[in-house]
């Protein structure tokens, strides 16, 4: 379970990396794994501090720390 996490929170970086800030809403739909993974995927890269997020309005945005 950790490896995958491990590999889903690095695909979300190089996401983050290429395309700059973008929604929860649309991480979801770019990152091809189950909604839980992503997730934890994301609170893995929080916690070391590597992303941040930003509410406006409704709309959660992830981006590099």
């Amino acid at each position: 379970m950790e490896t995958d996490i491990g590999t889903v929170a690095g695909l979300i970086w190089k996401l983050l990396n290429a395309s700059g800030p973008i929604s929860m809403t649309q991480l979801l739909k770019e990152i091809d794994a189950p909604r839980d993974t992503v997730m934890q995927g994301l609170g893995w890269l929080a916690r070391e501090g590597k992303i941040q997020f930003e509410t406006e309005g409704r709309t959660k945005r992830v981006t590099l720390s």
